[in-house]
């Protein structure tokens, strides 16, 4: 039990750093309330398993060629930058109505998913963190094990992203209409800095490395 708890607090930590994800849940949460900033983490949580069976298989070698990697960094920076200019300039609209109708579930569910899944950092955590896991695991137990342990990893994450939901939900009605506004500004400048340094990662691969 304790190693099942302590698998279950890997995934809480690996959630917890500020980065994209978290940033896009807590926009989402001001604008549009509990569901939608918990679907965009369902939809990070999925390209995380995507991921995670992509380690398992050893099919992802491929990410090593430098052309691949170029093309993930500037596809991140493209769904990140997209992403944090949509939200800057939906924010007088989402504060003016307090929920944007316009925007579907299925949408906050795709958003995280390929914010997620376009995300290199993503992909070299899953190989660097789950694959020094799964080969600590896969020495010393059996495969119904090593699958329960990572499904321990992906019940720490959906945790963490129920508690980002329902914080970010919940400051709608601690904080006011200003202060909100000023959040997701800062989140929406976030999501579109980060996208910049994706875009800059990739120039540097193509045309900066020899």
């Amino acid at each position: 039990m304790g190693l099942m708890l302590g698998y279950v607090f890997l995934g809480l930590s690996l959630s917890a750093p500020i980065g994209p994800i978290n940033a896009a849940q807590l926009d989402a949460g001001i604008k549009k309330g509990f569901w939608h900033s918990w679907l965009i983490g369902l939809g990070a949580m999925t390209a995380d398993i995507v991921y995670m069976l992509m380690v398992y298989m050893g099919i992802v070698h491929f990410i090593n060629i430098p052309f691949m990697q170029a093309f993930l960094w500037l596809f991140g920076s493209f769904v990140l930058i997209y992403t944090g200019v949509e939200s800057l300039l939906g924010i007088e609209q989402a504060m003016e109505t307090k929920r944007n109708n316009g925007d579907t579930r299925l949408k906050s569910f795709m958003s995280g998913f390929l914010i997620s899944l376009s995300n290199p950092m993503t992909i070299l955590f899953w190989l660097g963190i789950y694959g020094s896991v799964l080969a600590e695991t896969a020495s010393k137990y059996n495969v119904e094990q090593i699958i329960m342990y990572s499904f321990a990893i992906i019940f720490g994450i959906l945790i963490w992203d129920v508690s980002m939901a329902g914080v970010a939900s919940y400051a709608r009605k601690l904080f006011t209409s200003r202060i909100l506004k000023g959040i997701s500004i800062l989140s929406g400048v976030s999501l579109i800095g980060i996208g910049l340094y994706f875009g800059y990662k990739a120039i540097d691969l193509l045309f900066l490395k020899h």
